[in-house]
């Protein structure tokens, strides 16, 4: 059991948190638990979290990888610490910081889930199946266009919903998208994308755009009485289209299925990086590990010399 003046700095410094920096319940619970964790380490070792040293910190951390804890729970884990002796030291209950200098386990980067080409194409098809009425068949085209886009542009779903008519340049190919921190980007679109988006304006649209109070939505995409799209109702869309392949498919796979065959057919990064609006390339370059294995999939399979004897 962690000694009583361990258990009172820490509730000191969740209330801290609580009230000066408004943290979330389970946020404080994660908190609350990693700090026991190293208060119970340092008791095994005679000490407490008043007296930490440098050198305690090092070999918790130590212990937690050697446990074979993934870097990124240890990571988490190290950040609690930080936060708790920030505090301390602000609050003049320690006079040296002992998690200063100490680097963070190297993360590994969890490479983002894809579509095979194949169940894209499955999952486009899907998404232009109307059930019947001239409202069914507005939304059929709706989600289609949407799909479309999303993986013509590889766009997020804030950015979807977001799109305005005056976004589109369709005569020039591309979309105006605004990102992150209100960033612009200009994306393409491709003909399918661009054909699928026409026909839904041209035909389809006013049906669902027309409300009793006479409102022009600005917005492409838009719900019954020009109601506009929630992320909740896109993942929905996402997900029924993709019902019949068996897998949990989500709007962000959309986006990483565009970057990683655009790569797999030989883009080069910087396009890529244009194109979903990432600020760093080491972002984008995770999409190489997932052409890499596509490569040696195919390279193992067809090569004389690849297959052992």
């Amino acid at each position: 059991m962690p000694e009583e003046s361990d258990i009172g700095v820490t509730t000191d410094f969740l209330e801290y948190l609580k009230v000066e920096k408004g943290l979330a319940t389970l946020t404080a619970a994660a908190y609350s638990a990693d700090i026991a964790q190293f208060a119970a380490f340092l008791e095994t070792h005679r000490g407490n979290l008043l007296s930490a040293t440098r050198n305690d910190v090092r070999t918790f951390v130590h212990q937690l990888l050697g446990n074979g804890l993934e870097g990124r729970s240890v990571a988490r884990k190290l950040s609690a610490l930080r936060h708790l002796y920030h505090y301390l030291l602000i609050d003049q209950r320690i006079e040296h910081d002992p998690t200063l200098n100490i680097d963070a386990p190297q993360q590994w980067r969890v490479l983002p889930k894809a579509l095979a080409r194949d169940e894209m194409e499955k999952v486009l098809r899907r998404a232009n199946v109307p059930s019947g009425g001239k409202e069914a068949e507005a939304i059929a085209a709706r989600d289609r266009a949407l799909m479309e886009i999303f993986y013509a542009g590889a766009l997020r779903v804030s950015e979807i919903v977001s799109l305005k008519i005056e976004d589109l340049k369709l005569d020039t190919g591309y979309a105006l998208v605004r990102g992150k921190g209100d960033k612009e980007r200009i994306v393409p679109l491709g003909k399918t994308a661009i054909e699928a988006v026409s026909e839904y304006i041209s035909h389809y649209r006013s049906t669902l755009a027309a409300n009793k109070k006479g409102n022009v939505t600005p917005f492409i995409f838009v719900g019954r009485r020009a109601r506009k799209l929630t992320r909740q109702r896109v993942w929905q869309i996402v997900r029924k289209a993709s019902s019949d392949l068996g897998r949990n498919v989500s709007p962000h796979m959309l986006r990483h299925s565009c970057a990683t065959h655009m790569v797999e057919n030989g883009a080069d990064l910087r396009t890529v990086q244009t194109m979903l609006g990432h600020s760093d390339i080491s972002t984008t370059q995770i999409y190489t590990h997932l052409a890499l294995d596509r490569i040696t999939t195919v390279y193992q399979k067809h090569h004389p010399r690849a297959k052992t004897r």
